[in-house]
């Protein structure tokens, strides 16, 4: 019995100093496990050439938070998202959420990719409802990258268009 509480006070112990000394698994074991695993190995960070005709780039921000999302997508000839990237200034679940949304809209079409929705990147993640405005910023940003592509895209057609006459 002595030694059974003796192991548990040992257990607590750690617990406390690990809390107390590294403070960030504090903040970190308030947020679900899907939203530490992004956090901690986001996938996707990076940029893509945003001159590029092919390449659409959304940027929003949440200004009550300070959250600010760059997302962009890289997209085929056949109208496919073959590659996402994201660059996120904000919380651990701005960052998911970002995260997420790069994950989800690969592979998919510009029409597929903007029926994906907040609500289902808070429920994938298990936002609580005072986080709920970073899956909008994800939203948001996929919606702002395509409408992005789908500009560049009509800038393109109208250049082939001078260019014949």
């Amino acid at each position: 019995m002595a030694t059974v509480s003796l192991r548990n006070s040992a257990t607590s112990l750690l617990l406390f100093s690990r809390r107390f000394f590294r403070p960030e698994l504090n903040v970190l074991c308030s947020y679900h496990e899907k939203v530490v695993d992004h956090y901690e190995n986001p996938r996707n960070v990076g940029s893509l050439d945003k001159r590029s005709k092919n390449v659409g780039t959304g940027l929003v921000g949440a200004p009550a938070c300070g959250d600010v999302m760059k997302l962009q997508v890289q997209v085929d000839e056949n109208g496919k998202i073959v590659v996402a990237k994201f660059k996120t200034f904000g919380c651990g679940s701005a960052i998911a959420s970002s995260s997420l949304a790069t994950e989800w809209v690969k592979g998919k079409s510009v029409d597929e990719a903007l029926k994906i929705k907040n609500s289902d990147i808070a429920k994938e993640l298990c936002l609580p409802p005072v986080k709920l405005h970073c899956s909008m910023l994800a939203e948001d940003a996929i919606k702002a990258a395509l409408s992005d592509y789908r500009l560049k895209q009509e800038d393109k057609k109208e250049e082939r268009v001078k260019a014949t006459n």
